[in-house]
């Protein structure tokens, strides 16, 4: 069974930092992206950052400078590390990547979110 698996979320006061990490298991191919989603309740899922396979990043413009997101090929994982964080950064952090379980085909896969709380 194909499964992605976050981990790191937590309560934590303003100006710290936390550490996402997210696995992708079972019988994969490859991956391509990799990335972070954050949802708020009445609000939209919102793009936080990803990474391609070969390095490339994106980041939302309300994270950069403070958040880096990074990646271990050989151990099928995204990372989030979060600094300086902020109460407008409380959210629900989903992890999501594109699975190749057969060559050529790339699937839309989900995490099953981890909460973030910033507040003192």
């Amino acid at each position: 069974q194909v499964q992605l698996v976050e981990s790191g979320g937590g309560l934590v006061q303003p100006g710290g930092s936390l550490r996402l990490s997210c696995a992708a298991s079972g019988r994969i191919f490859s991956i391509n992206t990799m990335g972070w989603y954050r949802q708020v309740p009445g609000k939209q899922r919102e793009l936080v950052a990803h990474i391609t396979r070969g390095g490339y990043t994106y980041y939302a413009d309300s994270v950069k400078g403070r958040f880096t997101i990074s990646r271990d090929n050989a151990k099928n994982t995204v990372y989030l590390q979060m600094n300086s964080l902020k109460p407008e950064d409380t959210a629900v952090y989903y992890c999501n990547a594109d699975l190749v379980l057969t060559p050529g085909r790339g699937d839309d896969y989900w995490g099953q979110g981890t909460q973030v709380t910033v507040s003192s």
